[in-house]
């Protein structure tokens, strides 16, 4: 990301599609830490490795991604984060992100995604972009255990 607007509006996509997207899938009580605030400073903490979708000036979309964070898959790259605003859903902007890590990652041959269980339009998003499950599964604590599934795309030949 180049600018402060970029990173703020990055804050506000993050903040903006947890809540659309987790609301159902996470403890109430979680949720309601996920503010704005808090988001926009993970955002100000990370900038790197993160690329913007943008509707004029405004930021509605963002990706984060680069080399798997763990020792666990050496030599895979990993998405880290693919966030798009609820009202720009269905417009390609997704699938225009995801190109972009990709073609960021283009030195690994394998890229990893997790993914939270139940969260069935974003796994969707990923099998039709290629990536299948490939038995990987952490709980994580979102107020109350969740379960994240990992998915591989790997790159043809």
């Amino acid at each position: 990301m180049e600018s402060e607007e970029e990173i703020d509006g990055k804050g506000y996509v993050h903040y903006k599609s947890w809540h659309e997207t987790y609301t159902e899938l996470v403890d109430a009580d979680y949720m309601e830490g996920v503010t704005l605030e808090k988001c926009t400073a993970i955002a100000r903490r990370w900038p790197d490795n993160i690329m913007v979708a943008k509707d004029g000036e405004r930021v509605i979309g963002f990706v984060g991604c680069g080399a798997y964070r763990d020792e666990t898959l050496p030599g895979h790259g990993e998405v880290f984060a693919i966030y798009v605003l609820q009202e720009y859903h269905g417009q390609k902007v997704g699938y225009e992100l995801m190109n972009a890590a990709l073609e960021r990652l283009s030195d690994y041959q394998k890229i990893a995604v997790w993914v939270l269980e139940g969260n069935d339009r974003a796994i969707r998003f990923y099998e039709r972009y290629g990536f299948r499950f490939d038995g990987g599964a952490a709980e994580v604590m979102l107020g109350s255990p969740a379960t994240e599934l990992r998915m591989i795309f790997e790159r043809k030949e």
